[in-house]
């Protein structure tokens, strides 16, 4: 998975990548000469007092240096432009994927996950990146450049390296073998940390509310505990690499000091060439020493590789049209008919929805009640394709959504959830989410219409005043008004609330359901709500019980023949009331 995911993002980089090995082959090969020229320095100039050799091969020497810099430099720079390049790339291929995806896969990863995927992961890639492009050509490259110049200094020291070679290979091997398990746990309990950060930011409220504080600092520090363990496990094996590498490297040059020694004793070797030849065993250790950094990134690289893969290769259960219908007949627009849809999670022993019949018409209001986990807001996210029906057919306008061009189905059906969500920015540009070319005359009718317009006007800044992520900032009254603006500045021509007047009193209620009839007059609206009532005036009811339509009707007619909605609407009001 590394290995592929590696060749796609960096194919669009080959340019820059073989300009990256060409400095990195100008670097290597600057290196392996400058020892040589030592060497004749001190054999050929310094030995036999030939002041000029020393000055002109010192000139050689130093503009050697100056481009062995330059090269280096340059390599890094680029080399770390790919890596950035690639992280981009990563994270807007993980972003694109997590869109697409329906709340099915999301819930399948879950968002911590995603989230450390989207970033830890992606470092970790952009991390084997760099040193891949700064290592893996000068790496192999001045080691066998180092052997093959090793050897041109003196045979018999050169057999040497080929005890110290392989046993420095040798354990290096052995280390880095036992990494990628370590570095799997390892993300994954960032990935429980995350979660667990998430959901105790999310329920602050909750958790003061319970006095919960020691608690869930207690569940965090286990989970922070656990996260250090597998950490420090990993550091360990990472930190026995540079004491391996050290101790081969100074057994190695005493070997060759001793070997050399005696060798220089018998004339057999010059002081500069066992200088040089020193030179380039650290040169060998060294390419020894990078590739060492390298594989140790390689394993954690690789299990970040394939849980960015995981994403990028699940294709979204809400699939995109071959051949999408682009557009509606503007007397078809608002129908909506859902007919034996069915729906089950993965993994799940029952369906949530069974065999449900649901026809809605422009003009009208049909509501939709049950008791909690009856199916009904899995039902509304059918319509605009939160999940697709694992069963039946779900139609908007005539036409199965599954067969509709996207932007036209969410241009049709405009849908405030049972949560209302803003994103930070300002109140004009949440209301534009889905319209963003609405004038502002628009947007402060539509906060007219959904009873939102006085608080807003209170607010200094008005429409441009700030909203916090989530509209953490606003109540949760004031949050559900503003959703219900939003869908109305796009203007559908079907209307989804889902369970959207449940913070409002009783009188903000009943004055909003006002506006909203007079403004969705010629269009469809879908209501799902717990109290009775905001939806007894529908045009129609339908009642679901455990995943299932068990009856349709008005509000008298249901109270009359159907044992379930009577027992809901007497347990909220009285007899006489709901007569």
């Amino acid at each position: 998975m590394l290995i592929r995911l590696l060749r796609t993002r960096l194919r669009p980089y080959a340019p820059t990548i073989a300009l990256v090995v060409v400095l990195q082959l100008v670097q290597t090969l600057a290196t392996l000469y400058l020892p040589t020229l030592n060497a004749g320095i001190i054999n050929n100039g310094v030995l036999t007092g030939d002041t000029g050799y020393v000055l002109s091969t010192g000139g050689v020497m130093i503009a050697v240096t100056l481009l062995q810099i330059l090269a280096a430099a340059a390599a890094v720079f680029f080399g770390a432009r790919v890596a950035m390049g690639v992280g981009r790339d990563l994270r807007s291929a993980v972003f694109s994927r997590v869109q697409d995806f329906s709340v099915r896969e999301v819930g399948r990863f879950g968002a911590s996950s995603l989230i450390t995927r989207t970033t830890n992961d992606v470092q970790q890639i952009q991390m084997l990146t760099v040193l891949g492009l700064t290592m893996l050509v000068a790496a192999p490259l001045m080691c066998v450049g180092g052997i093959v110049m090793a050897v041109s200094q003196d045979v018999p020291l050169a057999a040497l390296l080929l005890i110290f070679v392989p046993l420095l290979a040798g354990v290096v091997g052995l280390i880095v073998r036992r990494m990628p398990t370590l570095f799997r746990g390892m993300q994954k309990h960032v990935d429980q940390v995350n979660r667990m950060m998430r959901e105790q930011i999310t329920g602050i409220r909750v958790i003061r509310a319970f006095v919960k504080d020691e608690h869930e600092q207690r569940r965090y520090a286990d989970a922070n505990a656990e996260l250090m363990g597998v950490a420090l496990r990993a550091g360990r094996l990472m930190a026995l690499t540079m004491p391996a590498v050290v101790v081969v490297w100074e057994l190695a040059t005493v070997a060759v000091i001793w070997v050399g020694g005696h060798r220089i004793g018998s004339g057999e070797l010059q002081i500069g060439s066992l200088i040089a030849f020193l030179s380039y065993l650290m040169q060998i250790l060294m390419a020894v020493m990078m590739t060492t950094f390298l594989m140790m990134q390689v394993p954690r690289a690789a299990v970040s590789a394939e849980r960015i893969g995981e994403v990028l290769t699940t294709e979204s259960s809400v699939v995109t049209p071959a051949a999408p219908v682009t557009a509606l007949s503007e007397k078809m627009r608002g129908r909506l008919d859902i007919r034996g849809a069915d729906f089950s999670y993965p993994g799940a022993e029952e369906p949530v929805l069974r065999g449900v019949d649901l026809t809605a018409r422009p003009g009208r209001t049909t509501a939709v009640i049950g008791s909690t986990g009856s199916g009904k807001t899995t039902l509304l996210g059918l319509v605009p394709r939160l999940f697709d029906a694992t069963g039946g057919e779900v139609r908007v306008g005539g036409v199965d959504v599954r067969d509709l061009d996207p932007q036209v189905l969410s241009r049709t059906v405009g849908l405030v959830p049972q949560k209302p969500y803003l994103f930070s920015g300002t109140i004009a540009s949440n209301l534009r989410y889905g319209n963003p070319d609405a004038t502002d005359e628009e947007l402060w009718h539509a906060l007219d219409t959904a009873q939102a317009k006085g608080f807003v006007e209170a607010m200094a800044e008005g429409l441009d005043a700030p909203v916090a992520q989530g509209g953490s900032n606003l109540s949760g009254g004031q949050r559900q008004r503003i959703a219900i603006a939003r869908a109305l500045v796009v203007k559908p021509g079907i209307y989804l609330f889902d369970d959207s007047f449940s913070a409002l009193d009783y009188a903000t209620d009943a004055a909003l359901r006002a506006a909203l009839a007079r403004e969705t007059a010629d269009a469809t609206v879908v209501i799902v709500a717990q109290r009775v009532s905001t939806i007894r005036g529908a045009d129609r009811i339908v009642v679901l019980d455990e995943g299932r339509v068990v009856g349709t009707g008005t509000h008298r007619e249901l109270m009359r023949e159907n044992h379930t909605y009577r027992e809901i609407v007497l347990s909220q009001i009285s007899e006489e009331e709901a007569a």
